[in-house]
């Protein structure tokens, strides 16, 4: 059955929030801030919390920096995940996925369609690895982010949850590059 396994104890994840919008900044990003708040709440670092437009360079740069970057383990996006001709945020992102995680974006509309119905269609939300980093793009809701995280996120980014979860896989995620020119 799956729950918290006391027996082993709490590592905290280090967390970058990337809201996309060309309309909000860090004083108005409520689906920024409801992320940011929950991940503190959980005993997680919050690494870096960034603003870009809807511009798919932009979102995919920014990604692409901090899954370089050595302090940060995961980052999540907020924002873009419609079907509007700004929504752009898939498109910049799953083509730099080294891996895909369709079940992600599978649960997420299952707990997300007990909420608002058939409504969750409207949402491309998805998620990855991209170079050792796990990267799951969220609608720009408060409500979405709410469910991904309290649904999903703060389960799997937990190392005491039972039977697996992301943080125990987190060192092993590079694999294919550290084998390089050796893997078959």
């Amino acid at each position: 059955m799956a729950g918290i396994n006391d027996r082993r104890s709490f590592i905290p994840v280090r967390i970058a929030v990337l809201t996309v919008s060309d309309t909000r900044s860090l004083a108005d990003d409520k689906s920024g801030q409801t992320l940011a708040d929950r991940i503190t709440e959980a005993g997680h670092i919050l690494a870096a919390r960034d603003i870009v437009t809807d511009d798919r360079d932009k979102i995919r740069d920014t990604v692409l920096a901090w899954s370089r970057d050595k302090n940060i383990d995961v980052v999540i996006t907020t924002g873009g995940t419609g079907f509007t001709g700004r929504d752009v945020t898939p498109e910049a992102l799953e083509p730099i996925f080294e891996k895909r995680m369709d079940g992600f974006s599978e649960v997420f509309h299952r707990i997300s369609y007990d909420k608002i119905g058939t409504s969750t269609i409207q949402s491309r939300a998805t998620g990855g690895v991209v170079n050792a980093t796990f990267v799951f793009v969220l609608p720009g809701s408060p409500g979405a982010c709410k469910d991904a995280w309290d649904g999903i996120l703060k389960a799997q980014l937990d190392y005491r949850h039972m039977p697996c979860n992301f943080v125990e896989i987190m060192p092993r995620l590079d694999e294919h590059l550290r084998r390089g020119k050796s893997a078959p």
